[in-house]
C-alpha cells in the first residue's frame, strides 16, 4: 500500500510517501515541505498548498491519504490555519476518489514509538529507524508527515480489516439486551 501522510500547516504542510504493509519493511518513497510565504494573503497560501498536494498526487499516486486530525491549542489563529491546510489536503484526496484517514497526533506518537506522549525528536528517531533512512528528515513537519503515513499503514489495515468484517455482518456494533451498559 502507498500512503501520502500529510502534515498540516499554513506555513509548512509536511509531505511523506511510505510503501509497505503491517508485517512488511516500509520505504519511504519521498518526503518533503510545501512552503507558503507568511506575508500572502491566507487565500493564496491555500492555493499554493492545494498546488502543492496536487503535484506530489499526481507524481506518487497514493493509494489512500492519511491528515493529521487537527486538535484544540490556545492559539486559534494557528489551530485556524492547520485546519485550513487539512481541509485542503483532504478536499485533493476526495476529489480522487482516494480514501482519507485522520489521525490525532498521540494516535501517530504511539504507533511509531510507543508513547503518546513521544517528543518531535524521538518521532524524527524512530521514522529514521523504522524506515531505514540515514538521518531524519527535517525539518520536523517533514518527519511528522512520514510518520502519519507509517501510523496509517499499521493501523489502517486493520481498522479496514475491522470495518469489513461489521459490514459483512451488516451492523455497525454487536446489539446488547434493553437496559445493558457498555
Amino acid at each position: 500500500m502507498r500512503v501520502l501522510g500529510v502534515d498540516p500547516g499554513l506555513t509548512r504542510c509536511g509531505i511523506g510517501v511510505v510503501d509497505g504493509a503491517p508485517g512488511r519493511p516500509l520505504r519511504m518513497v519521498a518526503v518533503g515541505v510545501v512552503r507558503t510565504p507568511a506575508e500572502e494573503t491566507v487565500d493564496r497560501r491555500l492555493v499554493r498548498i492545494e498546488e502543492g498536494v496536487e503535484a506530489w498526487l499526481d507524481e506518487h499516486r497514493p493509494e489512500a491519504v492519511a491528515v493529521e486530525r487537527v486538535f484544540a491549542q490556545h492559539n486559534v489563529r494557528t489551530v485556524m490555519g492547520t485546519a485550513q491546510a487539512s481541509a485542503v489536503a483532504m478536499l485533493c484526496a476526495a476529489r480522487r476518489g482516494l480514501p482519507v484517514a485522520l489521525h490525532t497526533p498521540s494516535e501517530v506518537k504511539a504507533a511509531v514509538t510507543g508513547s503518546g506522549r513521544a517528543d518531535k525528536a524521538q518521532v524524527g528517531a524512530m521514522v529514521t529507524r523504522i524506515l531505514r533512512l540515514d538521518a531524519p528528515p527535517k525539518p520536523a513537519d517533514a518527519a511528522d508527515a512520514l510518520a502519519l503515513a507509517v501510523c496509517h499503514i499499521w493501523r489502517g489495515a486493520g481498522n479496514g480489516r475491522l470495518a469489513a468484517a461489521v459490514a459483512a455482518h451488516g451492523r455497525t456494533a454487536p446489539r446488547l439486551p434493553p437496559g445493558t451498559r457498555r
